[in-house]
């Protein structure tokens, strides 16, 4: 296995299961040292003992991306713990409401967004001091093709991702004099325990590919990887299309 992130820290939140484990674990095995950040401790304990047993770096660490002063713990934990913090990967998640706007329930309605927007926000907030003290980083945004273009009984998710989306675009704007790159990774339809089976993919047309989350890794490498000024402020996905 090449090293091309060695000497590289980097924190992912959701990275107990599906794409935030999986870009856990290749960016460990590309020579990064790892926060690995979640809510569920059980969950993100197995990914940093798996990173740790094939060699790598890694920490557990357990936080709710909603509670503001526990992302800021995990990030002065993974920072001080590693030596600072060059790439950050805002991957948490949830897509609670799936129901018709005036049939929804405004409490997972609400939910949804806290963790995607809220919780992004706050993680991106977090992580600005570390990465400007290393004199440039990257942020990965894990968007949704949903956040560009909407999907009935899907407000909540989608107003949550195209909320994040701008803030990918403010953030990079805000960020460029730091050296500091903002770009969105758009997945596309992954089978994964918040989307099984890629639920909903059916809408997207039968074209559509149906991703593990492993195959979201060569991209979320590739933006890794990319110079201090690199793109930035841009969308990069690995959906089929875009209607």
């Amino acid at each position: 296995m090449d090293r091309r992130l060695a000497g590289k820290v980097a924190l992912v939140t959701g990275a107990g299961r599906g794409i935030g484990k999986a870009i856990a674990l290749a960016y460990a095995r590309h020579g990064a040292a790892v926060g690995c950040v979640a809510r569920t401790l059980a969950d993100i304990r197995g990914t940093a003992d798996e990173i740790i047993r094939d060699g790598g770096r890694a920490r557990a660490i357990s936080a709710d991306v909603r509670d503001r002063e526990a992302v800021e713990a995990a990030f002065d934990e993974t920072s001080r713990g590693f030596g600072g913090l060059d790439l950050v990967v805002i991957n948490a998640g949830a897509n609670r409401d799936h129901a018709l706007v005036e049939e929804s329930d405004p409490d997972l309605w609400r939910e949804t967004i806290d963790v995607n927007l809220v919780g992004a926000y706050y993680t991106a907030r977090a992580a600005i001091p570390h990465l400007r003290r290393r004199g440039a980083g990257k942020i990965i945004t894990v968007g949704s093709g949903i956040g560009h273009r909407g999907r009935a009984e899907r407000s909540a998710y989608a107003c949550s991702k195209a909320g994040l989306w701008m803030l990918t675009r403010v953030l990079a704007q805000e960020l460029a004099p730091h050296n500091i790159s903002v770009n969105e990774l758009i997945p596309g339809p992954v089978d994964t325990s918040m989307n099984p089976g890629g639920a909903g993919t059916s809408t997207l047309g039968a074209s559509e590919w149906l991703k593990t989350p492993q195959d979201v890794v060569p991209l979320a490498l590739f933006l890794a990887e990319q110079p201090d000024v690199g793109p930035t402020a841009q969308s990069f996905s690995l959906m089929r299309r875009d209607t």
